[in-house]
């Protein structure tokens, strides 16, 4: 289990395992947060302080919500509006400590147009 808090403290996450890669999407709000993403069942992430310390944005097609911290403006996490058709949830990983992810791939996902995503060791 890894475990990680926005600046403030006062929204914690934790997950089960570190990723095997973290996704860098340059989608519209993507781009803005600036956070890597990294996906896992919903019910293998701890999230502990929400809904209480945090607020969250909706957004386009009204099927996630990004979450934050009330604090601190930290964007911790997305989730489903409806659990039932997206069962995982996106963490974001720049809350955690980088020596406790190791050493980790990340995939480029053009979500700004194409949706198509690649390496950036396949571009280097």
């Amino acid at each position: 289990m890894l475990s990680s808090t926005c600046h403030c403290g006062a929204v914690r996450v934790e997950v089960p395992s570190a990723p095997e890669e973290l996704t860098n999407c340059n989608c519209s709000l993507c781009r803005r947060l600036g956070g890597l993403w990294a996906y896992y069942p919903a019910d293998t992430v701890k999230v502990h302080g929400h809904p209480e310390n945090t607020d969250e944005y909706i957004q386009g097609d009204r099927t996630l919500r990004t979450v934050r911290c009330k604090t601190c403006g930290c964007t911790t996490h997305w989730e489903a509006l409806d659990p039932a058709k997206v069962t995982k949830i996106g963490v974001n990983m720049r809350n955690f400590d980088p020596e406790g992810l190791g050493p980790v791939r990340i995939r480029l996902l053009d979500g700004a147009d194409t949706w198509k995503s690649f390496y950036w060791e396949d571009i280097a």
